[in-house]
């Protein structure tokens, strides 16, 4: 009985150390296959691979960085859960043959942010179509949201938790952050197959229940951009709201006066925001309105209240006219006099300026004074005085149209 009992424990023992042998090879093949299909795109860090019995694989401390971004997206843990061990294997060995219930959880999500957060050659071929929400953040409307002002708000990196949940009722994926609100989707009969993503809408005919928290972000962010931009919160708005008309109009569309003001809504006040969207309809499956369809709506909830005649309605798309002329600054030569005052100066040698008053006008005519803090290829960035406290504020070089230089010199 001896020799029988330790037979059986020695063979568990083997059978438990071949099981742990085999998923871990099998997880690191297939995070190969992985890398391998998207190597043009990021690089993924795995991290440390660990497994039980339960059916669970976990990857600990890995991250995936993006080629179009200067910082990576790290982990703590990911976790995937088949179920059951055998469920697991056979997921490893085929991806596609993932058990009816799975899920997978992200914890600790965290992406740090930088002034520059995409690297130059992706804003160098930015997309000519306009943006559906770009909100002005600058004293030059064309100036937009960017994550140096984020920054400048407190918001030093964006964290959190994400889960996807995969059951016989259908797919449920949410991302919850702990300065940036939260995102969850529902979607009822989907079925994700890993090797197949784009595949994912097909899957079913229901629409997918998307739900925004900003989490009180909104709010701040249209304090903080109206008063970079120098005018009053309400004026602002307008100002975004323009740009989400003229947007729409170049797609050739219009929105609805609810659809208007619901957008105005949430873009000063923020708050929870449910839509019902298809993914593999026209423009998401947002409604436009025609002869036929007169009364189609968009099934919309604002802090759980239902908004009605949220739609479009389809226009001439509008081509807008871009000058060709573009400003360029008057720079005295290298002969003339320093006066004491302003000095108009080269963007090109804006560096020998550091730390010293400048004041730049944009194209648009808006001026901007302080101090210089610093000088790149794109961009250089003013300091300003700001509620007692000196704020960096940056400048895309080609919207300069005049540069000064405070300098003390000759009277005028």
């Amino acid at each position: 009985m001896k020799r029988l009992l330790t037979f059986l424990v020695i063979l568990a023992l083997i059978g438990y150390l071949s099981f742990k042998g085999a998923v871990w090879w099998l997880a690191d093949q297939r995070l190969a296959d992985a890398q391998q299909a998207i190597e043009e795109l990021g690089v993924i860090d795995r991290g440390h691979i660990r497994s039980d019995l339960v059916g669970r694989l976990v990857l600990g401390d890995g991250s995936y960085q993006d080629f179009r971004l200067t910082r990576p997206v790290a982990f703590d843990r990911l976790m995937f859960n088949a179920g059951s061990p055998v469920a697991l294997v056979r997921a490893l060995l085929d991806p596609a043959d993932l058990p009816p219930h799975w899920s997978l959880v992200a914890e600790n999500l965290s992406l740090g942010l930088d002034t520059n957060m995409f690297r130059n050659w992706v804003t160098a071929a930015g997309d000519a179509t306009p943006a559906l929400f770009s909100p002005v953040c600058g004293p030059d409307h064309r100036q937009q949201l960017g994550s140096g002002d984020l920054m400048r708000l407190g918001v030093d990196g964006v964290s959190g938790e994400a889960m996807v949940i995969q059951s016989g009722d259908g797919l449920y994926a949410e991302l919850t952050t702990a300065n940036a609100g939260s995102v969850e989707l529902d979607w009822p009969g989907a079925r994700l197959n890993p090797l197949s993503l784009p595949a994912l809408p097909e899957s079913t005919q229901s629409p997918v229940t998307v739900t925004l928290r900003d989490g009180g972000l909104m709010r701040r962010v249209a304090a903080y951009c109206a008063r970079e931009s120098g005018v009053e919160t309400g004026e602002w708005a307008g100002i975004v709201m323009a740009a989400f008309r003229d947007s729409l109009a170049a797609r050739g569309f219009g929105a609805s006066d609810q659809l208007l003001a619901l957008y105005r809504q949430w873009l000063t006040e923020g708050g929870e925001l449910t839509l019902e969207l298809n993914p593999s309809a026209p423009v998401w499956g947002v409604p436009v309105r025609s002869d036929e369809s007169a009364d189609a709506s968009l099934a919309v909830r604002y802090n759980r209240s239902v908004v009605p005649d949220v739609y479009l309605e389809r226009i001439e798309p509008a081509v807008p006219d871009v000058p060709q002329e573009v400003l360029e600054p008057v720079v005295p030569g290298e002969g003339a006099p320093v006066v004491d005052g302003w000095n108009l100066a080269d963007t090109e040698n804006a560096e020998t300026w550091v730390g010293r008053t400048v004041r730049v006008t944009l194209d648009n005519g808006n001026v901007v004074e302080g101090r210089l803090v610093s000088v790149g290829d794109e961009r250089l960035e003013v300091a300003r005085l700001i509620d007692g406290g000196e704020v960096a504020y940056p400048i895309a070089i080609r919207l300069i149209a005049t540069f000064e230089v405070w300098r003390q010199g000759q009277a005028r």
